[in-house]
């Protein structure tokens, strides 16, 4: 290893060298924030006369014995990718700048010709650094001065787009933003593949606190010590389409949690790791393993992880959308269970479509009626984990029925009594975090109803108004009992609609609420058509409402009938 202080422009301005981002990187991610600093402490040395500089990190990569092309010599960058891109970046746009602006100290030529390109080579070879997969092409088109791809790389894009904003601003002081970018110091750290272990040195940076996700270190650790050639193989075969199932700006938060589901599956004693040592028990998971059949195998689940957390992409409409329904629950612990369940219907085909689908719709009742009961949810993430134990995959179905309807104590499947009776009496309005309270109302307005509302462009109604200070005639159809009524009532299911229409209706008489243009009479929602028939609103008519709704309840979410069931 040699490190020695260097300054940036000067270990830009290497003739004949090329620094190449390997495939088992993470894509370019600074933030605008980032920039924003980079940016200050720029003009800040800048125009300090008596600062001669600014440290802005290391740049790691392997010099010798890896990659030789033409006569440009290829640097593979370790560590530093983030600051090298985002001072390209910079420095792209003071060029552009440049072409219509003078300065004394720089120009346009001189940056591109010392900088950002090696002046006579070909082809990729032409550029001084090379980025991965798309921020590799949108950094090329912006170098040559071309429009970025159709799905440009989002952060090369917004921080090419920020520098750009930032000079405009700085009212072309461009002499001034050079002599800040000639004060950037770096320690330029080049390491021997013959002698160096580039994956000790990667780990060793990433402990002194550089913000790599698990995902980043996973990646690197399968791919970092393989031959190139298997690199560009396992990356571009199994790794990249994973990448891309995950969507670029979630990549790292969603694979560290497939990651944590995946060694969740791969247990047979269900062992949940903490997400923030997802990397340490991977690395344990994978000793004496082919490396090969690891990747190969994370891909095949990261598939069917995928499909849960984006029902879109899955080509069943049915399917997808019970998915959805329990992707808006929020039970990322029941996942480790459905990846293997998909996994025994898609690949094994241990069970059918049907079976698989009254699974999910077992799993989505399973949890909401929990919530309704409000049974504690830190109990879920083990039962989940551990489910697989019970079940029987030569009566599929009938044992997952089974081992629901046997789970008890905190665990339990509420029944039907238990559900019904939270169900009418709860604190619905309050008492359900918003997207569980607009899942609840979309269901019941959708159930067995081919004509789809999308109930999120309405807001709830209290049919009885909240405000404690009713009318006469609220308080005459309430009867004498009216505070109480309203208290214990006010926010159940009994008293809540939709509407487009909340503040036409406002606190008015209930008869006018029905009547009026917008009213429930004149609504176009399935919730509202019996108050539409009624000529008060009032205890029993809440109590009425409440039951109703209760038995549509008990068909959306059901029960596991089986056999050996008792309610």
């Amino acid at each position: 290893m040699k490190a020695s202080e260097t300054n940036l422009i000067q270990f830009l301005s290497k003739p004949d060298t090329q620094f190449v981002i390997p495939i088992y990187q993470r894509t370019y991610s600074w933030t605008r924030e980032q920039c924003q600093q980079l940016w200050n402490d720029i003009y800040r040395v800048a125009h300090d006369d008596k600062t001669p500089a600014h440290f802005v990190g290391s740049v790691v990569y392997i010099q010798e014995g890896v990659y030789h092309a033409s006569s440009t010599q290829q640097m593979l960058v370790i560590d530093g990718q983030q600051r090298l891109t985002t001072v390209l970046l910079l420095l792209v746009a003071l060029a552009r700048a440049l072409k219509d602006n003078d300065a004394l100290n720089v120009s346009h030529d001189q940056i591109f010709d010392q900088f950002l390109t090696n002046k006579y080579a070909k082809g990729d070879l032409r550029y001084k650094l090379i980025l991965t997969q798309s921020d590799k092409s949108s950094l090329i088109q912006l170098l040559k001065g071309q429009d970025l791809p159709a799905a440009p790389s989002l952060r090369i894009k917004e921080n090419f787009e920020f520098f750009e904003g930032q000079i405009r601003k700085s009212g072309g002081d461009l002499d001034t933003l050079f002599n800040g970018i000639k004060k950037l110091l770096i320690v330029d750290v080049s390491l021997d593949a013959n002698h160096d272990n580039p994956q000790l040195i990667f780990e060793s940076l990433n402990s002194t606190g550089l913000a790599l996700s698990q995902a980043d270190l996973i990646r690197n650790y399968v791919l970092m010590g393989l031959p190139a050639q298997e690199q560009n193989d396992l990356y571009e075969q199994y790794w990249y389409p994973m990448e891309q199932r995950f969507g670029h700006s979630q990549y790292a938060e969603l694979f560290d949690r497939f990651m944590r589901d995946y060694l969740t599956i791969q247990s047979e004693s269900g062992t949940i790791p903490n997400i923030r040592d997802v990397y340490t028990d991977f690395k344990k998971f994978t000793r004496g393993k082919d490396v090969r059949e690891v990747v190969k195998s994370i891909a095949h689940y990261a598939r069917y992880f995928a499909y849960l957390a984006f029902p879109q992409s899955y080509n069943d409409k049915q399917l997808q959308e019970v998915m959805r329904y329990i992707n808006t629950l929020k039970v990322d612990v029941a996942y480790p269970f459905l990846i293997e369940v998909f996994d025994d219907y898609e690949r094994h085909q241990r069970l059918s479509r049907a079976d698989f689908l009254e699974i999910l719709r077992l799993v989505e009742s399973y949890v909401f009626r929990r919530a309704i009961v409000e049974i504690p949810t830190n109990s879920m993430n083990k039962t989940f984990a551990t489910f697989k134990r019970a079940i029987d995959k030569t009566d599929y179905l009938n044992s997952v029925k089974e081992a629901l309807i046997k789970l008890d104590g905190y665990r339990r499947f509420p029944a039907d009594r238990e559900f019904r009776q939270a169900f009418m009496t709860r604190n619905i309005y309050t008492g359900l975090t918003p997207p569980r309270r607009s899942y609840l109302f979309n269901r019941l307005e959708n159930h067995n109803h081919k004509e789809y509302i999308d109930t999120d462009k309405y807001t709830i109604e209290h049919i009885m108004p909240q405000n404690p200070n009713l009318s006469t005639e609220w308080q005459m159809m309430l009867g004498s009992q009216w505070r109480e009524v309203q208290e214990y009532y006010l926010h159940t299911i009994g008293n809540l609609t939709l509407t487009g229409y909340n503040a036409e209706l406002s606190d008015r008489p209930f008869a006018e609420k029905r009547d009026m243009k917008g009213g429930f009479a004149d609504s176009h929602l399935r919730l509202n058509k019996k108050l539409a028939q009624l000529n008060k609103w009032d205890e029993n008519a809440i109590k009425e409402r409440a039951e109703t709704l209760a038995k549509m309840a008990l068909q959306i979410w059901p029960y596991p009938k089986h056999e050996k069931s008792e309610d």
